[in-house]
């Protein structure tokens, strides 16, 4: 998405393992993985914006992670099959050696369609579920299994790009025109 956005970045994965806790509310927990993974990557990169992010699914103020495996994403998505639930992405920013940062969060409701085993062990066929929360992906051929997005589509595939150009702006960053 900052790709397709003009922007110009390196990728660096932080060592710092995600938290997952049913304590926290999905603002929260959400907040804290970006946070600590954005963090990490600056304390490596004083001189650099670092963006982070973290995205969670919830159905009924119940967290949904990741699966662990075909089985339990298949759980997962027949629980949200013909329900809405919410997706939250956090994003944070650092400049480390200005001592700047900025975090927000976006949550959006999806409403999915009513899907019958078959269709969930064709998607799940079509897309790789274990690295992605609630088990989907809406880009591609999420729309095989969404009904509606009421909110942003970018913070459903992760990352809130409206909210993040206009902070990325206040760090000086901005898209290169093409």
């Amino acid at each position: 998405m900052l790709s397709k956005g003009g922007f110009e970045f390196e990728v660096a994965s932080p060592r710092v393992a995600e938290k997952f806790s049913t304590t926290l509310t999905l603002r929260e927990l959400t907040l804290w993985n970006a946070i600590r993974k954005g963090m990490a990557i600056a304390q490596t990169r004083p001189d650099a914006v670092v963006l982070a992010a973290d995205t969670l699914v919830a159905l009924d103020n119940r967290i949904i992670g990741k699966p662990s495996d075909l089985s339990e994403a298949a759980g997962m998505l027949q629980r949200l099959s013909g329900r809405t639930h919410e997706v939250c992405s956090a994003v944070a920013i650092y400049l480390q050696t200005s001592g700047r940062s900025a975090a927000f969060h976006e949550i959006s409701r999806v409403r999915f369609q009513r899907l019958s085993n078959a269709t969930i062990e064709n998607y799940l066929a079509k897309v790789g579920p274990l690295d992605k929360a609630g088990a989907y992906a809406a880009q591609g051929c999420g729309a095989e299994i969404i009904a509606k997005i009421n909110g942003s589509y970018t913070n459903v595939v992760g990352l809130p790009m409206e909210k993040t150009i206009v902070a990325l702006a206040q760090f000086g960053i901005q898209p290169k025109l093409t």
